[in-house]
């Protein structure tokens, strides 16, 4: 998840004279699905059935049911679930892709007068979908050849002098970002900036989004990861990646870097032991539920409701949902 500054045009809330979209954000483990099931059931009592909209870029991957904690048809409860496991590891789902499919799903949910709850943790995506994203032309091929072939090191020199704001920016060890943006400023001769202040595609202005993000408790957080990971090993995880790695897919590729997967890879090629794999798996999770929460607490908008999960009960979110939704 991307923790650059966003502008997060969410569009004026509660005003009525625009269709209505629900939100459920938060780190990892923190109940976001179960509530997002809950408002669902709630909103449809109210006269208004919901649709839950999957915003988590490892649940849309069929080969990670269990590592992704994707939700089982019992968990459901009879509830319409879409975007999950709709991707095929082998095809890596960028936050545009799902941001066109999510606007593909909250239209047909408003056509047959449904509410569409969007829940998920990555927050590039949300930002995609409710900004838009930059429409930057392809880049050449030659140069992103070139780039990739770089260390990050001589990548990040290079880039502090062809575009000295996204080096200040950027962490000096991600790869990735590093090398995007430095093929971007090469092949087009704008920086990343310029393409960034020129989003298309957003659906902010035409919504009237009313958002929950959870910030539970950290220690309880911790532990929940902790918890989480023991009992994914214990539901078929090893098994999961098992077969994902009998694949031969690219290592580069999205679900093969998914929270779980490299820790699992290492237990199956014999380099540790499963408490080992254990110990490394929670630890990630643990670290990525750290990133999503200081983002979650401080990236949002203001209007995106916080709720100290210890201050709160799934009963008070809820009420509070209906009555910002116009549904009590």
């Amino acid at each position: 998840m991307s923790t650059d500054a966003i502008s997060f045009n969410s569009g004026p809330g509660g005003n009525g004279k625009k269709p209505r979209v629900a939100l459920i954000a938060g780190p990892t483990a923190s109940g976001k699905s179960d509530l997002a099931v809950d408002l669902a059931l709630a909103a449809e009592t109210a006269g208004l059935p919901g649709t839950v909209i999957n915003a988590d870029s490892a649940q849309v991957y069929a080969d990670l049911r269990v590592l992704s904690a994707r939700p089982s048809e019992e968990e459901m409860r009879g509830v319409r679930h879409v975007l999950f496991g709709a991707w095929d590891g082998a095809d890596p789902c960028s936050a545009a892709d799902w941001a066109m499919r999510a606007k593909q799903e909250i239209d047909k949910a408003h056509g047959e007068g449904r509410l569409p709850i969007l829940v998920g943790g990555t927050g590039l995506y949300l930002r995609t979908l409710i900004d838009g994203i930059a429409p930057i032309p392809a880049v050449e091929s030659a140069i992103r050849e070139a780039v990739r072939a770089l260390d990050v090191a001589d990548a990040h020199k290079a880039l502090t002098f062809e575009d000295p704001e996204a080096a200040a920016r950027l962490n000096p060890a991600d790869t990735t970002r590093i090398a995007r943006a430095l093929e971007v400023v090469r092949s087009t001769g704008y920086p990343m900036a310029y393409w960034q202040q020129r989003l298309e595609g957003g659906i902010g202005d035409g919504i009237d989004m009313t958002a929950a993000i959870l910030i539970p408790d950290r220690e309880t957080l911790y532990e929940k990861c902790d918890r989480r990971f023991d009992l994914m090993l214990e539901q078929g995880a090893i098994e999961e990646v098992r077969a994902l790695l009998a694949r031969n897919l690219d290592p580069a590729l999205p679900v093969m870097r998914a929270i779980g997967v490299p820790e699992i890879a290492g237990l199956l090629n014999g380099s540790y032991d499963e408490r080992e794999a254990a110990s490394r798996g929670a630890q990630a999770t643990r670290r990525y539920a750290k990133r999503q929460y200081t983002w979650f607490r401080n990236q949002p908008p203001e209007n995106w409701r916080r709720f100290e999960t210890k201050d709160f009960t799934k009963d008070d979110i809820i009420a509070t949902l209906l009555r910002n939704l116009r549904l009590t």
